[in-house]
């Protein structure tokens, strides 16, 4: 599987991203229709951080865009920037590929104060193929829907403030253009850094992460980790692309690499390169990583209703996995240990109803801190019996690659059409199985 995989220790940004896949090999011209949509100009140049050599891409505004009036005070989820590229990472003005803004003004901030309905209809007027409009404009609903939680709007009525600019516009809508000529079947990131500190909001201080990203990182495969610096690292842009095309990964996957590369950030730092790295490989099919942990609790007095209830109940507040295995406790008493399998912030949520449900004492954390998980779909079948038609779901497990490896009729479906036909469960389950598997 062609596989494309961010290293987010430095956390991310639109011109990172950007850079990044025009350093591991997407098409430079691929950006074009981006520019004539938007009056703007990708100027992509080679810079040096901290020895690395990366590549580095700032929006400007061409000649004629730049004439109207961009000076206006931005704001991005309330953050007031003084023109720091793409929120977080920033610009400065001793790069060496600096530009002469004379002839050229940067595009941060600049063109009008768009609300999200006016961005959607901005980008479906672009001639981008359907894929790209599609991400671009998933993405910006990620963005909006951010931005109308943080400040309590509605989605069409939300202002996007810098992120509706054109230079915004440009780094999602340019990050899916690069990312459909790169052609990967899989993106995955590491766990992206938010970096620390504190930022100015039109509302006062807050600290990094900033809320939108926090809201955004609420829906993404991926977690968040702070640090390593006290900077905002990871943008609502950055954010924002990354949930919408990247799963989560704690270690970078097994991948024969092809093509790598970094993208420049534009803060120059003291004791580490400012980039993302960026690499394309091919990865063999492989088992989801899900994070999780294992409660366990031991009882001698629990009924044998209580302990059905749990089955139904825990999963409601977290639980993935319920087990109830009998044991002998002291004094040859008959017990069971109840074993919860859930997340680690779902953890504490699910041993205090445990100790309500079931009167125990104590509840167990185990080591475990992942378990390896088959990607799972699920397919409805219709089996025909003596001329009527009856529906069974089924379940079908398979590897990242899409290697098939088990399929599972769904007991009640196939209960319910056994009840009605008078054919044995493992028939009707054998059947919808076959119907999946030919």
């Amino acid at each position: 599987m062609r596989t494309l995989a961010f290293d987010g220790r430095m956390g991310a940004a639109g011109d990172m991203l950007l850079g990044a896949l025009l350093a591991a090999g997407a098409d430079r011209d691929a950006l074009s229709v981006v520019e004539d949509a938007l009056d703007i100009e990708y100027a992509v140049s080679e810079v040096d951080r901290r020895g690395i050599a990366a590549t580095r891409v700032d929006v400007l505004l061409t000649n004629a865009a730049s004439d109207g009036d961009g000076s206006q005070d931005h704001a991005h989820d309330g953050h007031s920037h003084s023109h720091t590229h793409d929120e977080g990472h920033g610009h400065t003005e001793d790069d060496a590929h600096a530009h002469s803004h004379d002839e050229h003004t940067h595009a941060e901030g600049h063109g009008p104060s768009r609300t999200y309905a006016e961005v959607v209809e901005l980008v479906e007027g672009m001639d981008l193929p359907a894929a790209v409009r599609a991400d671009a404009l998933a993405i910006f609903e990620i963005l909006g829907e951010a931005e109308a939680s943080v400040h309590g709007t509605d989605l069409d009525d939300t202002h996007f403030h810098e992120v509706g600019a054109d230079d915004a516009i440009a780094d999602i809508v340019g990050t899916c253009l690069l990312l459909d000529d790169l052609d990967v079947e899989q993106v995955v990131t590491t766990t992206p850094a938010t970096g620390g500190g504190t930022v100015e909001m039109s509302h006062g201080t807050y600290p990094v992460p900033t809320p939108a990203v926090v809201e955004i990182a609420e829906q993404a495969d991926w977690s968040l980790q702070g640090g390593p610096i006290d900077r905002e690292l990871l943008t609502p842009t950055g954010a924002a692309i990354l949930a919408h095309i990247a799963e989560g990964t704690e270690s970078l996957p097994p991948l024969d690499i092809n093509a790598s590369g970094y993208g420049a950030g534009g803060w120059d730092l003291d004791d580490r390169p400012n980039v993302l790295r960026a690499m394309v490989g091919d990865s063999a099919g492989r088992l989801r990583r899900d994070e999780i942990t294992v409660l366990e609790t031991n009882v001698d007095d629990a009924p044998p209703e209580v302990l059905g209830d749990l089955q139904r109940s825990l999963p409601d507040i977290g639980a993935r996995d319920v087990s109830i295995v009998p044991t002998t406790m002291k004094k040859s008493r008959p017990g069971h240990i109840i074993k919860v399998i859930c997340r680690p912030e779902d953890a504490e949520r699910v041993a205090r109803r445990l100790a309500e449900a079931t009167g125990t004492l104590g509840v167990r954390e185990s080591g475990a801190g992942h378990r390896w998980v088959a990607d799972r779909e699920y397919e409805t079948v219709v089996l025909s019996v003596d001329g009527e038609q009856f529906e069974v779901t089924v379940k079908i497990a398979s590897d990242t690659d899409g290697t098939v490896f088990d399929v599972s009729a769904e007991y009640d479906d196939a209960a319910a059409v056994a009840d009605a036909t008078g054919l044995p469960v493992r028939e009707v389950m054998h059947r919808a199985e076959r119907m999946v598997r030919e």
